[in-house]
């Protein structure tokens, strides 16, 4: 077991809170009353005047976002090497903002969307807690989805849970650039994904994740602990689950397609719980195969209903 049963239960919460909070978000950037007229997916533009990436071959979406990754990757690699945090802060610190506001206007005024989400992102940035943190990367990966599924068909999803699976197993037990990630993370201070620390030296304020690669006793394990979900864990399933959404709106009304659609991420959940019960402690694991088996096998389930 990765962790104590209790961190474990509020981990696999947290993370459906995330899916379910994303894809409510989604489903507000649908036009369901144009979808109906045309019957095709008709979208909502995203406020502030954004406008999302021009795709004109969605099924080859999924190649772009590969590239984008990797390009994102070896960016903050080159941040790594020439020890730039402040840079990766601000970076983090825009996206964080930019992300949060799509999501929160999806359910409140935009205007009033991006103070909110301002203040969250100043706190994220410069007051950093368990709660601001936790909370934040609920409605993140959301506002992100809204972004990114509309120019996504479902080849493109299955596709690109495929690539991201052999990424992350290779980026772990491979290359192992993603433990340098975590690390690079961990000593800035700013960690993109949900993080629940526990035991007897556990604090609130204490959101730094546990350096990878680093032995402790079980004496120590046992006083200070911190559960780690990363943020690409969830929004990738996240944009999978709302590419199959947004199918299911041109077949069912909005409740049963939203209901239908949340059948993935209930089975992710059950993989995520499988994963962390079969986990061991300060042992590094690539979850996205094991997610998105959950994908998928929560899509045949879809299916067959």
């Amino acid at each position: 077991m990765k962790h104590t049963p209790k961190v474990i239960i509020a981990l696999v919460s947290f993370f459906f809170m995330a899916q379910f909070a994303g894809l409510l978000v989604i489903n507000h950037y649908i036009d369901h009353k144009k979808s109906v007229e045309t019957k095709a997916v008709e979208l909502k533009p995203l406020p502030y005047s954004l406008e999302r990436p021009e795709v004109k071959n969605q099924s080859a979406s999924f190649i772009y976002i590969t590239i984008a990754l990797l390009i994102g990757t070896f960016l903050v690699l080159l941040l790594i090497k020439f020890n730039k945090p402040f840079v990766w802060k601000l970076w983090f610190f825009a996206t964080v903002w930019l992300t949060l506001s799509i999501a929160f206007a999806a359910f409140i005024n935009s205007a009033l969307a991006a103070v909110i989400s301002l203040i969250f992102s100043i706190l994220k940035f410069y007051k950093p807690d368990i709660i601001i943190q936790n909370l934040s990367e609920i409605f993140i990966y959301g506002g992100l989805a809204a972004i990114f599924v509309p120019i996504i068909n479902l080849f493109a999803a299955f596709m690109l849970l495929i690539i991201i699976s052999i990424y992350d197993f290779v980026a772990v037990y491979k290359t192992k650039h993603m433990i340098k990630l975590a690390k690079f993370q961990s000593s800035s201070k700013v960690f993109a994904g949900l993080l629940i620390p526990y035991g007897k030296g556990s604090m609130v304020k204490d959101i730094t994740p546990p350096k990878p690669g680093i032995k402790k006793d079980s004496e120590k394990i046992h006083k200070k602990s911190v559960a780690v979900l990363g943020g690409g864990d969830i929004g990738f399933t996240l944009i999978f689950a709302g590419v199959v959404m947004k199918g299911l709106m041109l077949q069912e009304t909005i409740l049963i397609g939203f209901l239908k659609a949340l059948i993935i991420p209930v089975f992710v959940s059950i993989a995520l719980l499988f994963l962390l019960l079969k986990g061991q402690q300060n042992k590094f694991y690539p979850a996205m195969p094991v997610l998105s088996l959950g994908c998928f096998i929560g899509y045949l389930a879809i299916l067959v209903i």
